[in-house]
């Protein structure tokens, strides 16, 4: 047995590779994509199913078990999947029978794989928080793949214990019922990266050149959070508003002409303000004819941007008064937004290629 041989031999005994392991040149690294989460469908059961699993977690929801579960098993999960449901089938993808965060993730990956296609050892994938694909489903599948080494990107820009760190929760989770864990890497929050912020006002730019008016106001409207999260020290709103700072400064607007709100409450507890839906009516009110918004704080159009943003709030907007409305759409699986992502998992790649 010659020394490379010795080398290997004495790894595999120690359990530092996996057992079929060729070499270290033959292994390969995972890249996995994580968004927030879909239902199967929007019937009842379906909903039921992913509400139950959001609403569970105790990084989104941190009421004592004892005073949440009778709340969440006695009345939200009886009355709120018929609501939700409702609300997914007026956006649902229905030649491909999926939520369209689905197959904009399916998307992100699939140009993400072209995009690495000088990395032969680099295999991505991309999963769900909640619902499917789980993020157990790809780690193995990915391990299975040969992949010892993973790279995961939770798609939220700004940093939440209650979407990036439930994230890595739930990988670790996977990654402990496995004989053979892979080595990890998870990509930290990037509000701030000037790829993403010059990729946001892009999107901003191209998009206000298509209408035919001009917003006097730009929302940028994230996802909130319970005020309590924040003043525990949560940074998610500071990032927010970070990031909008960030894209006030690259556009040359001043502080009126892009504001911060934030929007998808639930439950009765205060959340972070100010509110969309309340700022929408109050600029409406003040004589506001023409306003637009983005979502800086999802990587892909959801449920909480095109039928929460582009339907609900915009006709909240026009019935308070307001004339000109348009949503303009997330990054998505565009050049811009394809460029984000390139770049944050290149530079998480690196030393590992």
């Amino acid at each position: 047995m010659n020394t490379v041989e010795n080398i290997k031999a004495g790894a595999r005994a120690a359990g530092s590779l996996p057992v079929g392991s060729t070499s270290p040149q033959a292994e390969k690294i995972g890249v996995m994509l994580v968004n927030l989460g879909t239902p199967d469908g929007f019937d009842f059961a379906s909903m039921w199913r992913y509400l139950r699993e959001f609403l569970s977690d105790r990084r989104v929801i941190e009421e004592p078990r004892l005073k949440w579960y009778p709340i969440l098993y006695g009345i939200v999960l009886n009355t709120r999947p018929s609501k939700s449901g409702a609300n997914y089938r007026k956006i649902w993808n229905y030649e491909l029978d999926e939520s369209p965060l689905l197959t904009l993730t399916r998307a992100q990956g699939d140009k993400l794989a072209q995009a690495l296609s000088d990395l032969p050892n680099v295999v991505v994938d991309f999963a769900m928080r909640y619902g499917n694909p789980s993020m157990e489903s790809v780690a193995r599948k990915l391990t299975a793949q040969g992949c010892t080494r993973l790279v995961v990107l939770p798609l939220y820009p700004q940093y939440s214990a209650t979407t990036t760190a439930t994230v890595n929760d739930k990988l670790f989770e996977a990654l402990m019922k496995m004989r053979y864990m892979p080595a990890l890497r998870s990509v930290p929050a990037y509000y701030n990266d000037p790829v993403y912020i010059d990729a946001l006002a892009h999107s901003i730019e191209s998009h206000l050149a298509t209408l035919d008016f001009k917003p006097e106001v730009v929302l940028a409207s994230y996802h909130g959070i319970p005020k309590s999260y924040a003043e525990k020290g949560d940074p998610y709103a500071n990032h927010c508003h970070e990031t909008t700072r960030l894209l006030r400064q690259r556009l040359g607007w001043d502080e009126g002409r892009l504001i911060t709100t934030f929007q998808s409450l639930f439950g009765r507890a205060e959340w972070v303000k100010p509110y969309t839906d309340k700022t929408v009516e109050r600029l409406a009110q003040e004589g506001v004819k023409s306003i637009a918004i983005v979502n800086p704080g999802f990587a892909a159009d959801c449920i909480e941007t095109l039928e929460e943003i582009a339907q609900e709030v915009a006709g909240i907007y026009k019935e308070a008064g307001g004339k000109n409305f348009s949503h303009i759409p997330c990054l998505n699986d565009s050049k811009e937004g394809m460029t984000v992502i390139e770049t944050l998992v290149r530079r998480e790649l690196s030393g590992w290629i």
